[in-house]
């Protein structure tokens, strides 16, 4: 499965699984972009987010930690 930026709930749930102890409540939105880059699955341009991708990424990944 390749992901893309508008996949965000699936890239949430592979930041979750790659980054179990991580809170998304402290991770910058520099580090947020390199990781989902850099996931295996990703594969889109690394030019094509926003914050309000970020953020969206950032929330879904929060709502899974709880």
């Amino acid at each position: 499965m390749q992901l893309t930026w508008t996949d965000v709930q699936d890239i949430a749930i592979e930041l979750y699984e790659k980054f179990p102890q991580q809170d998304p409540l402290k991770v910058r939105f520099t580090d947020l972009h390199r990781w989902i880059c850099e996931l295996d699955e990703f594969d889109d341009d690394p030019q094509g987010s926003n914050e309000a991708i970020l953020e969206a990424i950032q929330q879904a990944w929060i709502d899974e930690t709880q």
